[in-house]
């Protein structure tokens, strides 16, 4: 158990910290995600978390025993993944896997299998310096298992990867939490920590605004809707089209008094798709909120009308409810 108690970090110490007060805990074997854009104190976080910085304020309790107490064994059970590659460019990437496994007194994992795992097998014997960015991502990133860490300190480990080689690094995380390592998650990509974390952490300005649950978070800020696909009745359109203002057809927006559509909610939408073809009724989609009576029967309505083609749920996005709580985005 990792267990972070009232940290604060000012700098300059002149009562302007770059982190304020902040607590959480993260139990053995699970993916903690703290989110948060530039410069809202998560690499100081991690500073103090690790030891390299000295903690002015709070605690850090590596199970139960602080951080300052910690042998130079506990060193030997973290591995780090920085954002900002730092490799020895003139050694080849298994250069660099052995020589940084040399610096543990544990046991330490194969180098071949670790550039196997993260595809770099024909990148060996080649120096780094000539890795490209995303390559030498996935060097760092393997490096920081090279010691079979306990606990690992990932800063967007996924940056500047293609998707197929992101979902990889995925997976190899997912792996080792359930191997039982503990994964702190530094990220401003919310889809990433929506994919990985047991629990996320906002963190704005220094302070923590919210932490749970991806799936909590959502329910609790988010607000639900329902997205229906289907195709209109000839003889329906043929009645709402002279309805409908005469702009309508190419914003796709309904006019107020629509009698087609029923009584439609503040804030639900109907997309049209074009037809080239005049004999097939173009597909409409609509956006209904089903804690509205309104929406709820036009639900009613679309589904015993019997042309519904698609319907699926649909929930905020954790950058959705990090913007609703702080006012600003990730970037």
């Amino acid at each position: 158990m990792i267990t972070v108690h009232n940290l604060t970090h000012d700098y300059e110490g002149k009562g302007n910290a770059s982190v304020k007060d902040v607590s959480f805990q993260i139990p053995e074997g699970t993916i903690f995600g703290f989110l948060g854009p530039s410069g809202a104190g998560k690499s100081t976080t991690q500073a103090l978390m690790t030891g390299l910085l000295r903690i002015q304020q709070g605690q850090v309790l590596y199970d139960g025993t602080p951080i300052q107490k910690q042998h130079q064994d506990f060193y030997n059970q973290i591995g780090m993944s920085f954002e900002h590659p730092n490799l020895y460019g003139k050694l080849t990437g298994l250069e660099n896997l052995t020589y940084f496994a040399g610096l543990f007194s544990g046991g330490t994992a194969d180098p071949r299998a670790l550039l196997d795992a993260v595809g770099l097998t024909d990148a060996a014997h080649k120096r780094t310096s000539a890795y490209s960015k995303g390559m030498k991502q996935r060097l760092v990133f393997a490096r920081a298992l090279v010691n079979n860490p306990r606990i690992l300190f990932l800063d967007e480990p996924t940056s500047g990867l293609d998707p197929a080689t992101a979902e990889r690094i995925k997976q190899i995380i997912r792996d080792k939490r359930d191997e039982g390592c503990t994964v702190f998650l530094t990220t401003h990509n919310m889809q990433i920590a929506d994919d990985l974390c047991d629990t996320v952490a906002f963190l704005y300005d220094g302070a923590i605004v919210a932490m749970d649950a991806p799936r909590n978070l959502k329910l609790q800020y988010g607000e639900k809707s329902l997205v229906v696909e289907y195709r209109q009745d000839p003889t329906r359109a043929a009645k709402s089209s002279g309805d409908q203002a005469s702009g309508d057809q190419a914003s796709g927006d309904q006019a107020s008094g629509d009698q087609a559509s029923g009584d439609q909610a503040e804030g639900s939408g109907r997309e049209p798709s074009t037809d080239p073809s005049s004999h097939t009724p173009a597909v409409q989609r609509e956006v209904l909120f089903p804690q509205n009576p309104a929406d709820t029967r036009r639900v009613a309505e679309l589904l015993g009308s019997g042309l519904i083609e698609t319907m699926h749920s649909q929930e905020a996005s954790l950058e959705q409810i990090f913007i609703k709580l702080t006012g600003r985005g990730l970037s």
